[in-house]
């Protein structure tokens, strides 16, 4: 019984898997540094275990939370697409994704480089979100360089 215990424990959840990115040596040596500063609590979720270990990003909760930094401007945003401000970052998020809460985001940094994106499963639309914003502000402010600022 105590193996059965065991073994319950040391399985855990997969890894996730969070795409490599192809970035310029600046901007690989700024992801690193930002996601060396991710926290290991995010939106009241933990931090998980993500793969490969090359990849510039974090994952917190079942389902995750994905932040993945170097991403690519997101389709839609202009210079002057609204934003959703968070302790003074905006985030872009696409407007079929902003009206249906019941569908998962990709929101993205809005006037930061590199570009960091985070994908937020429909469960944690609302409260949740708006916590893990917040906790991800200062990090973005500290390791992004801001290019202009939202709308």
């Amino acid at each position: 019984m105590v193996c059965l215990g065991l073994a319950l424990v040391s399985c855990g959840k997969e890894p996730v898997s969070i795409p490599t990115l192809r970035l310029s040596a600046a901007d690989q040596a700024v992801c690193q540094r930002l996601v060396d500063a991710l926290p290991d609590k995010l939106g009241g979720q933990s931090k998980r275990k993500t793969q490969p270990a090359a990849a510039l990003g974090g994952a917190w909760g079942d389902p995750a939370f994905v932040a993945q930094c170097g991403a690519d401007v997101p389709a839609g945003l202009t210079r002057t697409s609204g934003c959703t401000v968070a302790d003074g970052v905006g985030w872009f998020v696409p407007t079929e994704q902003a009206d249906d809460n019941s569908a998962d985001a990709v929101m993205s940094t809005v006037g930061y480089r590199p570009i960091l994106q985070l994908t937020v499963p429909a469960k944690y639309r609302g409260g949740d979100l708006a916590g893990a914003l917040v906790e991800l502000a200062p990090i973005v402010k500290k390791y992004l360089r801001l290019v202009h600022s939202c709308q």
